[in-house]
Parts: structure tokens; sequence; C-alpha cells
């Protein structure tokens, strides 16, 4: 290389990584110099960026003193990251979070009902003000709510099996064979698909509904109370699914949370159990008729938790005016709705939520047995400090349960002993 031409280069490098410090220096400015606040909203989903995006720009043209900028970080270190960072206090303004209580009671949350007034809740679904409420005050602005669990199927191989899709609606799981009609109905549907159902370690999709259906409970008084005969019915019989090869084996679904979905995409799956979170996937992929109905009846009749996203506001923000004006934004009828304007999910508040069902609707979707399976009771999902490791803890021996080396009554026992002991530690 000639001189010359090595200098252009070195000054062509230089004037790269000029451009790239600008960049970063201007990205990480906090926009007071501008004569804007910026307010940061962490999140763990892509898919939502839009809408929230959408929504955001809707609030920054009343506000104009005000930036929203949204934070990514994946589901994979959501939680462990946003523990981090509040601990070292550089947690953002705002952040999603279902499982606050360890938050809350370390006083790192804003009071909702001192933010916004006691009155706002009243715009909120039920079941998430009572989520997000602990020792009498609401610490998180609900976002969305899942609805209940209901049974995606496969049409076209339903009518190869020459099974109606009402007698999937009309099932019922029980450990008495005499009562028991679900498995005949899979067993019937095992010669046209590989897997005919998705019993699998799902804890809000599968494991809690069996819990709630079999009359158990998950805790009680924030204390976990599930190995019991009804737990050991409801675990017992998922189990015994996967084992007749009427579901996909543990090995799969144990490491994947997506595998059981792809199977139903693929066609290898006739009925596939899960949330409204699903739908638009469903919607969007798969090549083949599609319904929805409700989840198998239990001996207790169908129950299913429902579970809620909310925004917290981070007590520690530099900015708490801001923080509070954003918050009040994202719990408002406008702010809210675009969440449900392309199906994504429900809206927390009560007056947008015909947006979701609307958009279903238009496309040939009847979204009503996400919302019909709660009418019979609503399983809780669990919560206290110390939560999250109590999960964690109990996680690796539900695994080996689902995977048939661990007795289910005696893998019970330790996993509930191990999720009390991890409550015990915090």
């Amino acid at each position: 290389m000639r001189v010359k031409d090595s200098t252009r280069v070195v000054l062509g490098i230089a004037l790269v990584i000029a451009m790239l410090v600008g960049a970063a220096l201007w990205l990480g400015r906090d926009g007071e110099s501008s004569g804007r606040t910026v307010v940061r909203l962490r999140i763990w989903d892509e898919s939502f960026v839009p809408a929230y995006r959408a929504s955001l720009d809707e609030f920054e043209r009343a506000n104009p003193d005000i930036e929203v900028r949204i934070t990514l970080v994946p589901w994979a270190s959501y939680a462990r990251k946003l523990r981090l960072d509040v601990a070292g206090g550089i947690a953002d303004d705002l952040f999603w979070t279902g499982l606050y209580e360890d938050y809350a009671d370390s006083g790192r949350l804003v009071d909702i009902g001192a933010a916004l007034g006691p009155q706002a809740a009243a715009a909120w679904d039920p079941s998430a003000v009572d989520q997000f409420t602990r020792g009498g005050k609401l610490w998180a602005v609900p976002q969305f709510v899942d609805g209940g669990s209901a049974v995606f199927y496969n049409r076209d191989l339903l009518e190869r099996a020459g099974v109606d899709p009402g007698a999937v609606t009309a099932a019922r799981w029980s450990p008495d064979d005499a009562v028991d009609t679900f498995r005949p109905l899979l067993r019937r549907l095992h010669a046209v698909a590989p897997w005919p159902y998705n019993a699998a370690k799902d804890f809000q999709s599968i494991e809690l509904p069996y819990l709630g259906s079999a009359g158990a409970e998950l805790q009680r008084d924030e204390r976990f109370e599930f190995a019991n005969a009804q737990g050991n019915a409801a675990f017992g019989y998922l189990v015994g699914l996967i084992r007749d090869g009427l579901s996909p084996s543990a090995a799969d679904t144990n490491t994947s949370g997506d595998f059981a979905k792809n199977a139903f995409l693929q066609g290898k799956m006739a009925l596939f159990q899960s949330g409204s979170f699903t739908l638009a996937t469903i919607a969007q992929q798969a090549g083949f008729r599609w319904g929805l109905t409700l989840i198998p009846q239990g001996p207790k009749g169908r129950i299913s938790t429902n579970n809620s996203i909310a925004v917290a506001g981070n007590a520690a923000s530099p900015h708490p005016d801001q923080t509070r004006r954003v918050l009040a934004w994202l719990g408002s009828a406008a702010g809210n709705r675009h969440l449900g304007l392309t199906g994504a999910t429900i809206p927390a508040v009560l007056s947008e939520q015909h947006v979701y069902r609307d958009y279903w609707a238009r496309h040939g979707v009847d979204v009503t047995p996400f919302f019909e399976v709660l009418r019979d009771g609503r399983m809780a999902g669990g919560s206290g400090p110390g939560f999250p490791a109590a999960l964690e803890a109990m996680d690796p021996i539900l695994a080996e349960m689902f995977l048939g080396r661990v007795p289910v009554d005696v893998a019970l026992r330790r996993a509930q002993d191990a999720g009390n002991a991890a409550l015990d530690q915090r």
C-alpha cells in the first residue's frame, strides 16, 4: 500500500470513530439540554414496541417537554438484570413487572394511589388491580391481561380423526377412568397426529389450570400448598399423558417453551393449550384451518389463571413528576388502547378491552374462550417476597417429575419443601 493511500485509510478510520463517538454521546444525553426530559420505559417483548411507540408518540405531542424512550431487555435476562439495576440505582424510570413484591416491600416502587389518586384503579381490570395490590396499596399500573387459557385445535386433523370440535369443548379430564373423556378423545387424535396434546411443564397455561380444576391451591398465605391429593391428581394426569405418548416427551418441552407451539404450527399436534399471548402467532403462521375452544373441564370445573403485566414506577427516578405523568398516560384509555389495536393483547383498561375483541372479530376469530373460562373461578398464580427464587428452586424437581424419573407424589413434596425453603431464605 502506498503512503498516500495509507494516510487516507487512517483519516477515514479517525472520521468514522469520531462519528461513532458523537452518536454515542448524543444517544446518551438525558435530553435536558434540548428542553426535554427523557423518561425511560423498560419492557422485555420486542413485539410490543410498535404499539408502545404509537401510544408514546401521542403522549409526546401533548407533552412536548417529555421524551419517552423504550429500553428492550430480552426475557431470558430481564428479571436478573432488573434486580441488579434496581439494587444499583440505575434502573429505568418505568419498567414492566409481573412479580413485584420484593420491590414493593423494599420501598423501590411508586405508590400508584398516591401518585395518580385512589380513583385511578376503577378504570382497570379488577383481577389486575388485585394482582398488584399489596399491603392495601397499588404498586403498578396494569397494562394488559392474558385472559384465561384456551385450546387451539387443528380443524383438519380433527376431521381426519372424525372428532367434532364440540367433543373437545365438552371434554372432561379426571383421574377416574369412568368419568374421564379427554384421554379417550386424545387416543382418537393420536391416529392422525404424532402428538394429540401439549401436557408439559408450562406454569401458566398447563400446570395452574390443572391444579385449579383439580381443586388444589398453589399457595396459602404465601406458602406453597400443592403437595396433596388434588395436586397429585392434577400432575399425575399430565405425567400420564406424556408417558403414554399423548403429549411430547418432557425431554423436548422441559428445555424449550416453544416446542409445543411449533409442533402445532407444523401440523404435528392436534390440540394446543395456551393463552391469548399466542393467538397472534397462530393466526399469522398456521397453514391450516384452526379454531379456539374451552380447556377440558376438571373435577372442579374449568379453572384458569388470569395473569397481568403492569408498569411500575421507579421510586428512585430522578424525574418523579415526569414519570408520574407517563404512568397516568399509560393507564388511561387513550394510552392503553394502542396495546389492543392489532390484537396483540387484551388492554387492562376495561373500556378498551372491546378493541381486542373487535380486532379478532373482524378476522373471524371468536376470542370468547379466553374470557368464558374464568367464569368457574380463577387460580391464583402465586405471589410474595422471594417468589421468583422459589419457582427457580422448584423447577428442576418438577422437570425430573415430568421426565418420569421421580414419582409424582414424591416430586411434589420435594418441590413444595424446596419452594418454601427458598421463601424462608429471603
